[in-house]
């Protein structure tokens, strides 16, 4: 008998010992509105291991809230890293260009696409290593560069680039942005979303101080050429594509005047913010024509699951898989 009762503690032990052991990654982002929300995403892998019958879920409760705690801390930190960075920049912006609107916004502009080349730059990269295979990050981060290319080519056509310092400026921040963004993304994927939400949330505050201080004389303006075009063209699929909380063609802009420029413009950051916002959630970026696209499956083919934007040390961890085991998470999916 008390064999039996040794073996059945040291059963009860291995088998919390192997729930903690599969137990996967806390996802956690922080949502900020008027104050701050916790929102905490725990997954375990399906059928790893058998059920316990309530057997050890103390402590189970125990270790997830210790790793719920660290990884909020690891968000406030990221957070506030970005937002120091963020208002720094903010106060140099503010000191070089408080009476230049429109080299304000090509500096802005040029700053605001280089994050989406580096997304897609690392994402090249990973997908080259066979660690991630999914096409809508590509798709969506791809539009939203297209569609920040034309906002800097509008602020082109205004005339704010033609300073030499401006251009010097905007293109070595941009440089260094770059290269800065790439290593952020590949350490944590989350921080750099964030970011960039940070980013696009100051563009679309200036926008939206611009058009309530000059919104009547923009509506005596005439629209810039570039603009008519890429808002009222033809192929407006990339336009729908960065917008991932709207249903495709729910949106299509009038340009009349150079305030519907800039009002389109300023609701444009606004959508990258909450494309932004979703990204930092792992798995929760699709493409909106995907919920369209009868053939969804044929998309979804090319998916390997827990394979996309989890960072550097997660994608070398799934790249040591066996073979056989990425077969099988390919059948389940």
């Amino acid at each position: 008998m008390c064999l039996l009762s040794i073996y059945a503690k040291l059963k009860t032990i291995l088998r919390n010992v192997v729930n903690c052991l599969k137990f996967c990654r806390v996802q956690a982002t922080i949502l900020q509105d008027e104050e701050e929300k916790v929102v905490v995403e725990k997954s375990f892998q399906p059928s790893s291991f058998p059920q316990n019958d309530g057997e050890g879920s103390n402590g189970d409760t125990s270790e997830n809230t210790s790793v719920s705690a660290l990884e909020s801390w690891v968000i406030k930190f990221e957070q506030s890293i970005n937002i120091f960075l963020t208002d720094s920049v903010i106060k140099i912006l503010d000191t070089l260009y408080h009476d230049r609107n429109y080299a304000r916004f090509f500096v802005l502009e040029t700053i605001a696409r280089v994050p989406y080349f580096a997304f897609m730059s690392v994402l090249h990269m990973y997908e080259s290593f066979g660690w991630w295979r999914r096409s809508d990050y590509l798709k969506v981060h791809f539009a939203e560069s297209w569609n920040e290319m034309h906002h800097l080519l509008i602020m082109e056509e205004l005339g704010g680039n033609s300073w030499w310092f401006d251009r010097f400026l905007a293109q070595h921040i941009a440089v260094f942005y770059y290269f800065m963004t790439v290593l952020m993304y590949i350490v944590s994927p989350r921080m750099a979303y964030h970011f960039s939400e940070c980013v696009e949330g100051h563009a679309y505050a200036t926008y939206d101080k611009f058009i309530k201080l000059q919104g009547d004389e923009l509506k005596k303006l005439p629209a810039p050429e570039i603009a008519v075009k890429y808002y009222t063209g033809g192929d407006l699929y990339l336009f729908d594509e960065f917008q991932t909380s709207k249903v495709p063609h729910s949106r299509r802009p009038k340009i009349e005047n150079l305030y519907d420029v800039f009002l389109n413009i300023r609701d444009d950051e606004a959508e990258h913010c909450k494309t932004m916002k979703a990204c930092q959630t792992h798995g929760n970026l699709h493409s909106p024509h995907s919920y369209l696209d009868n053939e969804q499956e044929d998309d979804l083919g090319c998916v390997l699951p827990q394979a996309d934007c989890e960072g550097i040390a997660d994608s070398i961890k799934k790249s040591v898989t066996s073979p056989q085991r990425q077969a099988d998470k390919m059948e389940i999916s």
